[in-house]
């Protein structure tokens, strides 16, 4: 009984570690810096927790060399839904489940949830948006696919300015408003050229696997909209992460 009790005090403290890793990653949200951990050699745990740290198709990262190549346009079919909205100290996340969804050639996915990122994360040529937002969807056999709008610092954004009202502070209960609307296609830019590479969910347990597409063109958004986000959760993004020989396709 001695020994048990011994073991259960060492394998205790990396259950309880691992529980809100498992939440967060079904949730596919933004989540605090992680450091580093220590668990023991071969367990599941260890497997999970070091992939944001050992994986090889992690995301964002710092899009320089692409390579343009026969790919399929991208068709929105978003559609307004009422608004449902949570601000979990880490973003704010708007959660979506009528039906909205994009389709790339022969693969449909279904829209689940956008949520901010301050600073971009993702980078063009090296310059860091201070600004991204990404829409999370998932296909009717599980994959995932992140669909990035970076912002460049200019003039107000006219849907966000129509947002920032209903944004919650901190902690506060997930709000919802049949009378309030939300249309996703409005956070859209006109051309919806993109790139794509492989890449992975941006908090732990950082799932690779994940389809990640990067509309080339920037909205704007003003320095107070900014401040204002900035008051509501502070900035997250994750650093941009290596290539290791993976090919970033471009389509115009």
């Amino acid at each position: 009984m001695t020994g048990f009790l011994a073991l259960l005090c060492r394998v205790l403290p990396w259950l309880v570690a691992g529980l809100p890793v498992v939440a967060q990653a079904a949730d596919a949200s933004p989540g605090p810096p992680r450091g580093k951990q220590a668990p023991a050699a071969g367990s599941d745990v260890q497997r999970d927790l070091t992939l944001c740290d050992r994986g090889r198709r992690q995301s964002p990262i710092d899009i320089v060399a692409t390579r343009r190549q026969a790919q399929p346009q991208l068709r929105f079919q978003y559609r307004s839904a009422p608004l449902r909205i949570v601000n979990d100290g880490h973003t704010v996340r708007l959660r979506f489940a009528n039906g909205s969804r994009v389709s790339v050639g022969r693969e449909t996915y279904a829209l689940q949830q956008f949520h901010f990122h301050l600073p971009g994360g993702d980078r063009l040529q090296g310059e860091e948006f201070p600004m991204a937002m990404h829409f999370l969807h998932r296909s009717s056999t599980g994959g995932l696919m992140s669909l990035v709008v970076l912002f460049r610092l200019g003039a107000e954004n006219p849907a966000l300015a129509l947002l920032l009202p209903a944004m919650p502070a901190s902690g506060a209960a997930e709000r919802t408003s049949p009378d309030v609307s939300v249309d996703p296609a409005q956070w859209l830019p006109a051309a919806h050229g993109y790139y794509r590479y492989k890449g992975s969910l941006t908090a732990p347990p950082c799932t690779e696997g994940v389809q990640w597409i990067v509309l080339k063109q920037p909205l704007e958004v003003s320095g107070a909209q900014l401040a204002r986000l900035g008051r509501l959760f502070p900035s997250h993004a994750r650093p941009a992460q290596p290539l290791y020989g993976r090919v970033v396709t471009e389509v115009p």
